[in-house]
């Protein structure tokens, strides 16, 4: 069984196999020279994409006003702004607007008081970026002819100790900020694709201090410290429910990292309330799962010479799912399981490949008149 799936920032076509033996980031090439090819990316059947999609990914431009985000399978990453002390504190090695227009819609901006303005932080070490540039290059990207009708979901978590001022700078900064507070959605429920095209949804891991009636976003009463199975919460009738063991004993438990982080993404069927599944593939302790080693792997795994990291193994998961080969699972051309959520990961550009097939889980096994499909 063969998928193709289309990057249209790279305008390059990924070919995947469901051999296990042959999958890795998959193969591919300029989709210059594929021009007639039927692709499943982002709709089941394109055969060309005209000259304005090509300009940038667009995710959600196909996909009905009336769907809510928790329907959707949103690709993200995790510590988005943290490009620097590599391998204990790098995570990412994309700056902001690549990785938005690779297809990233769920960002996580970690920040710290450092004098009388916010910077971007991992845990202690600085990641220098201002808050202020986070927000002029978000308002840059929603205002953009071709990404205006685009979301984003803005996890804001505070790294610093100061409860009373540091929410009162983040409302400051962005009443200072391009769009202002009109950019953002700030109510603590889960919207419809359609409230929310052009603007930035927030997620706020601080407290409220300092803002107007509490309007903080969708904000988590708790958030357990790397649980290992997870924890949920109820969010206006939308059960939310969080995937964030990152605290691995090693590499050796890449493999059931692997497994509780996307087992959340299948959809439940006939759950009487909407759910949200929020999934962290990323992982991290010393000294032997540092985020570039758990996200990459090491070596050449395939030969027996080193481990497959966290991403290729997810990529193999949706590639299995979507061309209908799961190990152990009868196979069915018109219906598979519902992938959906927000995926958060370590060093999301590789595999290449793997937000593309986040974005196509999007366009499969919908049905009329479920999820919000019209």
């Amino acid at each position: 069984m063969l998928l193709v799936v289309y990057n249209q920032t790279y305008e390059t076509l990924y070919f995947f196999s469901s051999d296990r033996k042959k999958h890795r980031s998959g193969s591919c090439l300029p989709a210059s020279s594929c021009k007639d090819v039927t692709l499943a990316a982002r709709r089941l059947q394109i055969s060309r994409v005209s000259e304005l999609e090509k300009a940038s990914t667009v995710v959600t431009v196909s996909i009905p006003d009336t769907v809510p985000l928790s329907s959707l399978m949103l690709p993200g990453t995790h510590e988005t702004m943290a490009l620097y002390g590599w391998p204990i504190s790098q995570c990412q090695s994309m700056t902001l607007v690549p990785q938005l227009n690779s297809g990233i819609r769920v960002i996580d901006i970690r920040l710290a008081i450092n004098g009388n303005r916010l910077i971007s932080f991992h845990g202690i070490v600085s990641q220098y970026t201002p808050f202020s540039d986070v927000l002029q290059q978000l308002h840059a990207f929603l205002t953009a002819p071709s990404t205006c009708s685009e979301t984003i979901i803005v996890s804001i978590k505070q790294e610093d100790d100061d409860t009373r001022r540091f929410p009162q700078l983040v409302r400051e900064e962005i009443m200072k900020s391009p769009g202002g507070l009109d950019m953002w959605y700030l109510e603590d429920r889960i919207p419809n694709l359609g409230e929310v095209r052009g603007k930035a949804v927030m997620f706020s891991r601080f407290g409220s201090g300092g803002w107007t009636g509490g309007a903080v976003g969708i904000h988590p009463p708790v958030w357990p410290d790397s649980a290992r199975l997870g924890f949920t919460w109820d969010c206006k009738g939308t059960i939310v429910r969080v995937q964030d063991w990152y605290a691995i004993p090693s590499f050796l438990s890449i493999p059931e990292k692997v497994e509780a982080s996307t087992e959340i993404l299948v959809a439940p069927e006939d759950f009487p309330s909407p759910v949200l599944s929020i999934s962290f593939l990323s992982a991290s302790s010393l000294p032997f799962a540092l985020p570039p080693l758990v996200a990459l792997g090491l070596g050449w795994p395939n030969v027996k010479l080193g481990f497959e990291g966290v991403n290729s193994r997810v990529g193999r998961w949706l590639v299995e799912r979507l061309t209908g080969t799961t190990p152990g699972l009868e196979r069915n051309k018109d219906t598979g399981p519902r992938i959906r959520g927000w995926a958060l990961m370590d060093f999301s550009h590789d595999p290449a490949s793997l937000v593309p097939l986040f974005i196509e889980c999007n366009f499969r096994w919908r049905k009329v008149g479920e999820e919000g499909w019209i």
